[in-house]
């Protein structure tokens, strides 16, 4: 004959019941995509949770490993880098509005030096001036939209222009063939 288990009490603390929610709540948000911790820490605010309940189940997560802002702007910088082609001004202002530290910030951005950066930023306008299309009287034009590119993704502007002009010389040279 098996014993059951009694039914869980239902007279827990109110504390305990308001970490396990926003321990819940954590969990949810980091199924969908990992976070930071201001992140979390902005949506148990938002939620109305006391700071105290609040940095209690964040230092948890943070010291099982479910948080870490470090590996979060890697993998930030990483998948930005690719998907989004931004430069490293771009990235550190995303990764400031996420709540990282400057200090983290500087070492996610140090494996990307100047070259790589002028790599991405030549691969971006070569993109692009593929499906332009360069009619003699258009190079300001084209120029200044493919600089302005840039620009939004976070390249320094005399580097984007610097990379245009050499860009747009080699595509009319391409096609002149």
């Amino acid at each position: 004959m098996t014993k059951s288990c009694p039914p869980p009490s239902t007279s827990k603390p109110a504390e305990l019941s308001r970490e396990e929610q926003a321990r819940s709540v954590c969990l949810r948000l980091l199924t969908a995509r990992a976070r930071t911790r201001a992140e979390l820490e902005a949506q148990l605010g938002k939620r109305g949770y006391p700071d105290d309940v609040t940095a209690t189940v964040l230092d948890r997560l943070t010291d099982v490993g479910l948080i870490d802002d470090a590996d979060f702007a890697e993998q930030w910088v990483r998948s930005r880098r690719v998907n989004a082609g931004k430069g490293k001004r771009a990235l550190a202002a995303e990764l400031r509005n996420k709540g990282v530290d400057n200090e983290v910030i500087t070492a996610a951005l140090a494996d990307i030096d100047a070259g790589a950066e002028r790599e991405r930023a030549e691969q971006l306008v070569r993109d692009k001036l593929r499906r332009e299309r360069l009619d003699g009287d258009d190079d300001p034009k084209v120029m200044r939209r493919l600089v302005g590119m840039l620009a939004r993704r976070g390249y320094h502007q005399a580097m984007a222009l610097d990379v245009v002009t050499v860009e747009l010389a080699s595509e009319r040279e391409r096609r002149r063939v």
